[in-house]
């Protein structure tokens, strides 16, 4: 009665009420060949009780005791336990659009502090919660400069997540905005500054970066930015790993900062949900994709929160609208605000701080041994990093698994000039212990 609801005596006063005499005369005018004959060839029924024993026995068995060095811009990291405390709070967890500001005060409040949050971090004057994730604010931010400029043309690094790329190539396609490709050097896996002069022109929108970029690697922001700027175009820098503004200048350079904040509290969850947010400058705020949050006060002068900017299709015209993504990310952003609270300015510093020793370390320990090279390794970077073997990834994957390590993601598929490359990730989840036992198998002594 649980799962299905509607009782043999239901179903046949149903039938009666639009004249079926049965469920086959219901439904005789699909065709016999189509018709399920017998019962599905599915196991036994099970009570709850098993159910959930099922489940956990199969969760156990999800990286149980597997150490992952997994990164590519979806991170691992500790998640105070807080934070599923305070969210499953049903009058956040249950909550739609905040609509009516008066019975809505807690999740606007909350949108509120996590735009402030952002914007302080990301060195911008104002941002948003209302992005799916990091690559549809990617997108998003080249459509916003392209309004914002008239141009049509856009730039984008090759170090740029490629599954970013590849959503503004779908965002493209259907509607004629040209884009192209800026290399790296090979040397430093850097944006290449040269390249970069020569491709923008008068007719570029944006220049879209990613600091850090794809291989772990933190991108010179400022020089990338006058050569944007000495052609009229803004720039925008995509961060897929929140936690690097611990320790990485916020790019204030830039003219839109699109911003993937999973780092900060929210849960890998088999891939999703994300958090995508948008932060820019203040000249910039009414192309700006998505919902914001205003403070104000009452008519009894106390502190209140509205929906100021609301540029999206339900609540202006059409034509009007800069997006049409009809989101609002509260539940998440709401995780990222409680992470961001209870580690506070220091914290947040010392978590990245403790993320850039363990991958350093890392990067040492497995490209010490015979048959592993670090790549790029003489720019800064974060805690991701880039390792050539002469082993191909699937082979050195498989060993890796036997002794329960997942190790890195074979870049090859993206770049094909990078064989037998692959990029590691060390958080603060990673031990020593378990970074030493991957650098023993890499050197063929597990």
């Amino acid at each position: 009665m649980r799962y299905l609801p509607k009782s043999p005596a239901e179903r046949e006063q149903m039938l009666a009420e639009i004249g079926a005499g049965s469920i086959d005369e219901l439904f005789a005018m699909i065709p016999a060949e189509y018709r399920l004959a017998g019962d599905l060839d599915v196991p036994r029924q099970q009570a709850e009780s098993e159910i959930i024993d099922y489940f956990k026995a199969a969760g156990a068995k999800n990286a149980a005791g597997y150490a992952s060095f997994l990164g590519a811009g979806a991170y691992h990291h500790y998640r105070p336990v807080i934070i599923d405390s305070l969210v499953q709070r049903g009058e956040f967890l249950t909550s739609y659009t905040p609509y009516q500001a008066e019975i809505t005060q807690g999740t606007l409040q909350a949108i509120f502090e996590f735009q402030t949050m952002i914007a302080e971090l990301t060195g911008m004057d104002v941002a948003n919660a209302s992005m799916y994730d990091g690559s549809t604010g990617a997108a998003e931010a080249v459509r916003m400069a392209m309004r914002v400029t008239g141009r049509e043309q856009s730039l984008v690094a090759a170090t740029v997540h490629p599954e970013y790329r590849e959503v503004m190539a779908t965002y493209a396609k259907h509607q004629g905005l040209p884009s192209a490709l800026v290399g790296y050097e090979q040397e430093t896996g850097r944006v290449d500054l040269e390249a970069l002069k020569a491709a923008v022109t008068e007719e570029t929108a944006a220049v879209l970066v990613q600091s850090p970029n794809f291989f772990g690697v933190v991108e010179d922001i400022p020089a990338i930015a006058e050569i944007a700027h000495a052609k009229g175009a803004l720039l925008i820098v995509a961060i897929a790993e929140a936690v690097s503004l611990g320790v990485v200048r916020a790019p204030v350079e830039a003219d839109i900062v699109s911003m993937e904040a999973q780092s900060f509290g929210v849960a890998l969850s088999y891939g999703g949900p994300f958090c995508g947010v948008i932060a820019c400058r203040e000249q910039y705020l009414r192309q700006m994709p998505g919902r914001l949050v205003g403070q104000t006060t009452d008519g009894t002068g106390y502190r209140g929160f509205v929906l100021t900017l609301s540029t999206r299709e339900q609540h202006i015209r059409r034509e009007k609208a800069t997006s049409n993504i009809c989101t609002n990310q509260a539940l998440v952003a709401l995780m990222a605000t409680i992470f961001l609270t209870v580690y506070g300015k220091e914290g947040i510093r010392e978590l990245a701080e403790h993320n850039l020793a363990k991958a350093d370390y890392a990067a040492k320990a497995l490209s010490a041994g015979a048959g592993a090279k670090l790549l790029f390794g003489g720019g800064p970077r974060f805690h991701e990093f880039v390792l050539q073997t002469d082993e191909a990834p699937a082979a050195l994957s498989k060993r890796l698994l036997e002794e329960k390590i997942v190790g890195g993601v074979e870049l090859g598929r993206w770049y094909p000039e990078l064989k037998n490359a692959t990029l590691w990730c060390a958080t603060e989840m990673v031990t020593r212990e378990q970074i030493d036992r991957a650098a023993r198998v890499l050197g063929g002594a597990a």
